[in-house]
């Protein structure tokens, strides 16, 4: 790379790259667990767990039963809400206890997740080890987990009156809020590397429209996990269950069946399935586009080859939702295996394309 073509900023001090790096460290374990949330998140909803617990209490909730008499107190505040009686009437105690785990296991990791974050951020605030201009940024994220709490309450109180599940549009704001979470941990980190890497390269090859298509890309891998939430939510994964074609049609019969016609875009499972995989195929359609478009210019190797992975990464997630999908119209259901790597998978995914972006505007 010819140096005239790239710039650094200054060299920091060896305690000032050691904050970094510490940081650093501290967000990516961070990512870490909220990765695992997620998948937690999504074992919960396949093993039915979510309506579990019926209240909501942030401190003393971390307490699981811890005797046979708060057992039954819990199972028979269970037996007050519609799930019980239309779906799990005949339900056992010990059966109780296997989805009240599963639901205690993801609110506990929540609360792990907020203590992780918020004494660390505090320990690194006090000692001045918090590089200027980030602090407002991770205050920011804090602030945004403490809502996730309340939006995932927020979710769990719509199944617990007159529904047998949760709402699948509260169910998107969850997961969504959760991505975001994720994004914004790993976007900071991205800078931080920058900050210990002396400072990011500047580049002056890549075009405003090629950085259009990653930002692009990056806000339809949004979009996908709001449909996914709602294929999800509705169980569109158990219907159509062919491919490439839905039922022998490449636009399925039921697609525009509800009335007003509106509602089919986030309530008819067919049309959400459909869509869903519209973004799958656009996804990877501009990826492929970006990464030889970026190929033909790029001054650093490096955007080139995490264009690359992204490209990887969503061909690789569509082949698993494609499997997931078969495999359900075997069993009857989305087998719970798949169906966590799937919803990791897309975690994943979104990492790969916050880290590729990060890359483009740096080098812009």
């Amino acid at each position: 790379m010819p140096a005239e073509r790239a710039t650094r900023d200054p060299v920091p001090d060896n305690a000032a790259q050691s904050s970094t790096v510490a940081l650093r460290i501290w967000l990516l374990t961070i990512a870490a667990l909220v990765f695992a949330m997620i998948v937690v998140g999504g074992a919960t909803r396949l093993t039915d767990s979510g309506l579990s617990i019926t209240e909501w209490q942030p401190i003393l909730g971390a307490i699981p039963p811890l005797n046979d008499a708060d057992w039954q107190d819990a199972f028979e505040k269970y037996k007050t809400i519609p799930e019980y009686h239309l779906v799990n009437k005949n339900m056992s105690l010990e059966d109780f206890q296997f989805i009240y785990w599963w639901e205690w296991a993801h609110r506990f990791l929540g609360r792990f997740i907020g203590l992780a974050f918020a004494l660390p951020l505090a320990v690194f605030w006090l000692s001045g080890r918090i590089p200027k201009g980030y602090a407002p940024k991770l205050l920011g994220i804090l602030a945004l987990g403490g809502l996730q709490g309340f939006i995932g309450w927020y979710m769990v109180q719509s199944g617990l009156t007159e529904r047998v599940d949760v709402s699948h549009y509260r169910l998107a704001l969850h997961l969504t809020t959760a991505f975001a979470i994720l994004a914004l941990i790993l976007w900071i980190a991205c800078d931080l590397a920058d900050e210990g890497a002396n400072g990011p390269i500047r580049l002056h090859t890549l075009t405003t429209s090629q950085n259009r298509i990653a930002w692009s890309i990056l806000a339809l891998l949004f979009l996908q996990v709001v449909v996914g939430a709602f294929v999800a939510g509705l169980k569109a994964g158990l219907v159509h269950n062919t491919w490439p074609l839905m039922n022998g049609a490449f636009v399925p019969a039921d697609l525009l069946e509800l009335e007003p016609w509106f509602l089919n875009f986030s309530e008819n499972p067919a049309t959400v399935q459909f869509i869903h995989r519209l973004l799958a195929y656009l996804l990877i359609a501009l990826a492929l586009w970006h990464t030889f478009s970026v190929a033909s210019n790029a001054d650093d190797e490096r955007v080139v080859t995490s264009s690359r992975v992204l490209v990887a990464a969503f061909a690789a997630q569509a082949a698993l939702g494609v499997v997931t999908l078969l495999q359900a119209a075997n069993a009857a259901e989305i087998p719970i295996y798949l169906g966590l790597a799937h919803q990791g998978g897309g975690a994943l995914v979104l990492a790969i394309a916050v880290w590729h972006t990060h890359r483009m505007i740096r080098a812009a």
